[in-house]
């Protein structure tokens, strides 16, 4: 049994991240409203950027992470729509597309919350900011933090869940060991996965680290308008409906003001 901190990273990710309830869709409806070309911060191995490239879209996707672009465009090539999307390995605080505007730009699958300090967020909005077409849209979502949910989580190891591997048969059990730092809002996260085959054996082990900051919705709005932004709508599902304090995330959508 092999233990790695790096290796099939990407594959990991694609077997054990699929999303959120409606999110492609709902991403993908909004960069159809927009006409496009359309930025995707955050693009990860690009399960969002081919969806709307699938529907004949132009999309610029940027990651800092190579191994997962390299992902992203494989599963481009497969799907035929290469021609529609640029990949770029650029960080979403000081990228530059000098000669782009974007009338939407885009952060899925909470990728917002891993700019960790709050000097960076408001240089990552700023940024997008002057990316933008003069009426052009951000839309993004996080998770909303519940106190009392993020104090049971701290200290503690949490199974996560089981996933396929598809074509194989294997799966993947997947634990994440949480701690929380709330006086700057941190959550370090330790996960760990491990593939099983059919009879149960287990064949290698996956450990990673990721950081994530968690924001307030106040918060959230404050920054937004101190980068020029104006909030227009806020939802608490991926089917529109209306975000509430019972709401456990939070979707956005703010033009330029």
């Amino acid at each position: 049994m092999n233990v790695n901190t790096s290796y099939h990273w990407p594959d990991y990710y694609d077997w054990t991240s699929n999303g959120l309830d409606h999110d492609t869709t709902y991403y993908t409806e909004l960069a159809k409203a927009s006409g496009g070309p359309i930025l995707e911060l955050g693009c990860g191995t690009g399960r969002v950027t081919v969806a709307i490239a699938r529907e004949g879209l132009p999309i610029v996707g940027l990651d800092n992470s190579v191994e997962m672009l390299h992902r992203a465009e494989q599963k481009a090539q497969s799907f035929g729509v290469s021609s529609h999307i640029q990949f770029m390995e650029q960080d979403m605080q000081d990228f530059e597309l000098p000669d782009l505007r974007f009338p939407l730009a885009i952060i899925p699958y909470r990728s917002f919350m891993h700019v960790t300090h709050v000097e960076d967020q408001s240089k990552t909005l700023k940024n997008i900011y002057r990316h933008l077409t003069d009426d052009g849209v951000l839309a993004f979502n996080v998770f909303v933090p519940f106190m009392d949910q993020l104090v049971g989580m701290d200290g503690k190891k949490q199974f996560r869940g089981t996933f396929p591997v598809p074509g194989t048969g294997d799966e993947i059990e997947l634990y994440d060991f949480t701690e929380i730092e709330p006086f700057y809002q941190l959550v370090q996260i330790t996960r760990y996965m491990e593939r099983f085959d059919q009879v149960g054996k287990s064949l290698e082990r996956i450990r990673t680290m990721l950081e994530i900051r968690y924001s307030f919705p106040t918060e959230l709005f404050h920054l937004l308008k101190s980068c020029g932004f104006r909030v227009t709508q806020t939802y608490g599902t991926f089917y529109r409906s209306p975000f509430s304090h019972q709401s456990e995330e939070l979707i956005i959508e703010a033009r330029k003001a």
